[in-house]
């Protein structure tokens, strides 16, 4: 029996030209993380990561943080990279939207991104340059069985809400109206914990954030 960590990145730079970098913010939230690990004497046997720079800027502030000495190389795979976000709303929502900056256009912006992952999870829409649904899902299941079959003891994961939320799903066996939400609300840099054996994941926890779970951390704690 192993156990899976999977670490959602840590804030990106939401609202900005180029979203696939961490904001000074996710940085600390994920030299937090590594620091937590080292404290409560935690090491990874294995690291699968998504190809995306906040995927990897997030690897590199664990390790920093952790301060292990032989850190292990992660196995990059692409099939925990996120959909684009951008691309979903552009799907069913054509138009230009202003940069969100206020909190009426940030709650515009999800109830759009809700509804077009609906419409491409069901396969009505297909957004420029994404997969299908099913494509993607497969790449998220594909990473599981690698672990599953491939690895041992513990293995640590780091990704993007989207691919957690569809590897909590496959596991639990949730509908895509559930795993939407689930993806919505995962915080950055929350670990979610899996255990596994040769047949199968199941899961331990879910989103939780015991890094930023203190008082004086709480106004570290981010969604977006």
């Amino acid at each position: 029996m192993g156990t899976l960590t999977l670490v959602r990145h840590g804030q990106a730079s939401f609202g900005a030209a180029d979203y696939d970098q961490l904001s000074p913010l996710g940085q600390q939230q994920s030299v937090l993380l590594g620091e937590y690990f080292r404290h409560k004497g935690q090491a990874f046997d294995a690291v699968l990561t998504g190809s995306l720079k906040r995927h990897a800027q997030t690897w590199a502030g664990i390790a920093e943080g952790a301060q292990w000495a032989a850190p292990p190389t992660p196995l990059v795979w692409p099939g925990l990279n996120e959909y684009d976000a951008e691309a979903v709303i552009t799907a069913i929502h054509p138009q230009p939207l202003c940069k969100p900056d206020t909190p009426e256009a940030y709650r515009h912006h999800f109830r759009l991104l809700r509804d077009g992952l609906t419409q491409w999870m069901a396969g009505v829409v297909s957004p420029r340059g994404m997969p299908t649904y099913d494509d993607f899902r497969a790449g998220v299941v594909g990473a599981l069985e690698h672990v599953r079959s491939q690895c041992s003891g513990q293995v640590l994961l780091v990704s993007s809400g989207g691919p957690i939320a569809t590897a909590v799903g496959h596991v639990l066996g949730t509908t895509p109206e559930t795993t939407i939400e689930l993806n919505l609300r995962i915080r950055n840099s929350a670990l979610t914990e899996f255990a596994f054996s040769a047949r199968r994941h199941m899961l331990l926890t879910f989103n939780t954030l015991p890094h930023l779970d203190t008082p004086e951390r709480s106004g570290l704690v981010s969604h977006a």
